[in-house]
C-alpha cells in the first residue's frame, strides 16, 4: 500500500527531518508499507538489494554473520531510523548483512527504482544518502574502535543504556545473547556484568527482557569498568 504524505513529522521520520514539505511527501508517496512480526526477517544476508526500510513502529535488530558461522549483531535502529540504504548504489548486488524485526514492526519501504526517480527530480536526495553512509561508517568506526580498546563490561553495559535510550520505558525486550551479540563478547560475561549491575539497583532481570531502573547509575558502571 502506499504511504500517505505527511503523515509521520520530520521529528518522528529523522531520515527526512530537513526536507521541505513537499519533497518529504514526495518520498513518502513512492514508499510502500511493510508489516512484520516479531522475529521476522525483513530481509536476509544474500537476499537481493532492492531498496531501503525506514522504520516507523517497532525496533530492528542489524546482523551479519561472521566466517566461523555466529551471528553478530551490529546494531538495533527504531522509528525514524533506516536499513538497507546501502543498497540504493548496488548494481545487481545482495545484501551484506540481515535485518530482523525484534518486535511487531512497520517500516516504510523505497524500492531502488523509486529512489532513482527521487535523485533525478531533486538533487537533495542525494544529499540524503549521502549523510545516511556517512553515518553508517561512522558508527562502523567507532564499534570498531570499541571492540578493539574498550573492556567487554564497558561495552555491554553501553550496549543496554543505549537500548534504554531507543525504548522510552526502560523496558528493553533483548535476551542476554542478543545483548551479547551487540556487545561482541560472550553470555557467560553479559550475564555477570548484568547480575552485578542488578545488585547495584541500576537494573532488574526477568526472561527475555531487561528492566533499566537507573540509567545514570547504569552509565557510571560502565564508565568505572
Amino acid at each position: 500500500m502506499g504511504c500517505a504524505p505527511g503523515k509521520l513529522s520530520p521529528m518522528e521520520l529523522n531520515l527526512l527531518a530537513d526536507l521541505a514539505a513537499p519533497d518529504r511527501d514526495a518520498f513518502l508517496s513512492r514508499c510502500s508499507v511493510r508489516r512484520f512480526a516479531r522475529r521476522d526477517p525483513l530481509f536476509r544476508h544474500g537476499d537481493p538489494s532492492d531498496g531501503m526500510h525506514v522504520v516507523s513502529k517497532g525496533r530492528v535488530m542489524v546482523q551479519i554473520t561472521t566466517p566461523g558461522g555466529d551471528e553478530a549483531s551490529l546494531t538495533v535502529v527504531g522509528p525514524g531510523q533506516s536499513v538497507g540504504e546501502q543498497s540504493l548504489l548496488v548494481e545487481d548486488g545482495r545484501r551484506s548483512a540481515s535485518a530482523v524485526a525484534l518486535e511487531a514492526a512497520e517500516t516504510y519501504f523505497l524500492s531502488k527504482a523509486a529512489f532513482t526517480e527521487l535523485r533525478q527530480a531533486e538533487p537533495t536526495f542525494d544529499r540524503i544518502l549521502l549523510r545516511l553512509l556517512t553515518g553508517r561508517v561512522l558508527r562502523l568506526t567507532d564499534q570498531l574502535v570499541e571492540a578493539l580498546y574498550v573492556p567487554a563490561t564497558t561495552r555491554v553495559i553501553r550496549r543496554i543504556a543505549d537500548a534504554a535510550s531507543l525504548y522510552g520505558d526502560g523496558t528493553i525486550p533483548l535476551t542476554q545473547q542478543e545483548v551479547a551479540a551487540l556487545a561482541g563478547t560472550t553470555r557467560p560475561t553479559v550475564n555477570r556484568v548484568l547480575r552485578s549491575a542488578q545488585e547495584a539497583g541500576a537494573i532488574d532481570l526477568a526472561r527475555g527482557r531487561i528492566e533499566v531502573r537507573d540509567l545514570q547509575m547504569l552509565r557510571s558502571l560502565g564508565d568505572g569498568a
